[in-house]
């Protein structure tokens, strides 16, 4: 009876943690969700520190909800002077020659807007874990990380505004635990709409050069990224000091992600093989049946060699 009694008892621990532990999962899930939507349906702006090993630079943001649009305009207010206005999924880079560059249908979000619109397709990939309490930019704060599951990516830090989840500041950290990369805010407003009047674009006297983002262009390559990883964007794009046109592919897992270029090697006049590492970007390229393929992102070494080396000609 007493033995009975002992299983019990351990059966009921076992199954009050495992509780506990689902409970808090699903805890951070929530708190997950709440962020992705926060920085799509609130107004915002602010100012904020993008840091990349010794490469620093001091952004502005501007968030604007109009009729169920997103306007989104990000500029460099100290460093390389640069500007983007996004319009819902369409991306204008204001270049400092004068020309406008604009991406239509683009998967690419600037911060605090870096989570997936449907973070519950990271479960499979990361593992989220609630952190304690702290404050950024004045405003209380939850810490939450997303831990990788592989060695294919790295881990994730977010700091979420207490009342809004709105994503105060962020860190991608590796498997050592040192600090690739990150953003933080010094100075935010959250609830009052930026006026429209800043978010108009001026195109006169400026040339337009117009890109489309196709996921669906077939490359002709064969490639296998490391799981999870999809892609999201095939284009061919135009490079300086290339003859032919470069295929670019750009692979993530909603938050990570690897790009990969694959031209002609006799138009690159590069000789570097193999893998290098400098800061947060890994870079790896190998030859492919006369042509140079180029893996490269801020992600571990091991899914850019597994991606380049699945690079096939069919």
């Amino acid at each position: 009876m007493r033995v009975a009694l002992g299983f019990w008892r351990i059966g009921l621990a076992f199954a009050l943690a495992f509780a506990a532990g689902r409970a808090l999962a699903d805890q951070a899930q929530d708190w997950l969700e709440k962020a992705s939507l926060a920085s799509r349906v609130l107004n915002y702006s602010g100012v904020y520190v993008y840091q990349h090993g010794e490469h620093i630079e001091l952004m502005r943001v501007m968030h604007r909800v109009d009729n169920g649009s997103e306007q989104e305009r990000t500029e460099v207010i100290e460093g390389q002077p640069r500007q983007f206005l996004r319009v819902d999924r369409d991306v204008y880079a204001l270049l400092p020659d004068g020309r406008v560059r604009l991406e239509r249908n683009t998967f690419g979000r600037f911060f605090p807007a870096i989570l997936p619109l449907k973070p519950s397709e990271l479960e499979g990939m990361y593992q989220a874990v609630l952190g304690g309490q702290e404050k950024v930019a004045g405003r209380p704060a939850q810490v939450l990380w997303l831990k990788p599951r592989d060695g294919y990516r790295h881990a994730y830090q977010f700091w979420l505004d207490k009342r809004t989840g709105l994503v105060l500041r962020a860190c991608t950290v590796n498997a050592a635990g040192l600090t690739i990369s990150s953003f933080v805010f010094s100075e935010m407003q959250i609830g009052a709409a930026p006026d429209a009047d800043l978010f108009r674009l001026d195109l006169a006297g400026k040339k337009l050069i117009q890109s489309g983002n196709d996921a669906a262009q077939d490359s002709g390559w064969q490639v296998s990224p490391p799981p999870g990883y999809t892609l999201i964007q095939s284009t061919k794009r135009s490079l300086p000091g290339r003859k032919q046109p470069v295929t670019h592919q750009l692979y993530s897992d909603g938050l990570s992600a690897l790009s990969l270029f694959i031209e002609p090697a006799a138009d690159t006049g590069i000789s570097f093989k193999g893998l290098m590492v400098e800061g947060g970007i890994a870079v790896y390229s190998r030859l492919v049946g006369g042509h140079k393929v180029t893996a490269m992102g801020e992600v571990p070494s091991a899914a850019l060699i597994l991606t380049g080396n699945s690079v096939r000609k069919p």
